[in-house]
């Protein structure tokens, strides 16, 4: 059975969620205010986080920062209202997996949770059944396992999602990818008009890998299209 909480302020929507998850074998933890759903989540492994933008006490981004400061794998999934198209790339951008605009069905909700625990399940799998990749790309390692990025003997701190972008490039040095394909496949749906969320974490990679951000050395843009990891390294 899968552990679901969910930090959400709205009760009729904590138990509408509670009966339909109860459904696919999902149990809920719940959490109507920030703090205390920021305490959970760091407290206890869940296989989903559910967090609203607008919550007492602490935002939905907050905790989600906070969680992915702590935690690179739980995947977390916003609630967010229509207007709030600023606090969505946001979202994105501190490391949350996905997010639903209200109102919403339930079924739609449903299928992203399924989704969302379908991957992640995948992704345990792969960690558990394949011995230790470790890609060497001129001064730098990547170990896919251990998620653990090194230049030299210095080690790189990458939030999850930065990891992510880095390992696929660097798995197929000279290959572009376009922002679309990138979003589809880092963050695992066509997420149309928020291209300029991966230019952003590319950004605050290369401030993290390159010496020289003007002249990368790793990550290069090809115009035109998108970004590939150098095949000179």
């Amino acid at each position: 059975m899968n552990t679901i909480l969910a930090v959400e302020d709205d009760a009729t929507l904590l138990e509408l969620l509670n009966i339909h998850l109860a459904d696919i074998n999902c149990h809920l933890d719940t959490a109507q205010d920030g703090q205390e759903g920021l305490q959970k989540a760091l407290k206890h492994r869940y296989d989903l986080i559910i967090l609203d933008i607008m919550l007492p006490s602490l935002s939905g981004l907050e905790i989600c920062k906070r969680i992915r400061a702590h935690d690179m794998t739980t995947p977390i999934l916003m609630l967010t209202a229509k207007s709030e198209e600023i606090d969505r790339i946001l979202g994105l951008e501190i490391g949350a997996d996905d997010y639903v605009i209200k109102p919403f069905s339930v079924r739609e909700l449903l299928a992203r949770i399924k989704a969302l625990l379908r991957r992640s399940m995948l992704n345990a799998a792969a960690r558990n059944t394949t011995s230790s990749v470790i890609l060497k790309r001129g001064p730098m390692s990547i170990d896919i396992e251990k998620r653990k990025v090194t230049i030299g003997s210095e080690k790189v701190e990458l939030s999850r999602k930065e990891f992510d972008l880095l390992a696929l490039l660097a798995s197929k040095p000279g290959v572009s990818y376009d922002r679309s394909r990138l979003l589809n496949l880092v963050w695992g749906y066509d997420f149309e008009g928020f291209e300029h969320t991966v230019n952003s974490h590319i950004n605050r990679l290369r401030a993290k890998i390159e010496i020289d951000m003007s002249a990368p050395q790793y990550i290069l843009t090809t115009w035109g299209i998108g970004y590939c990891f150098s095949e000179d390294i």
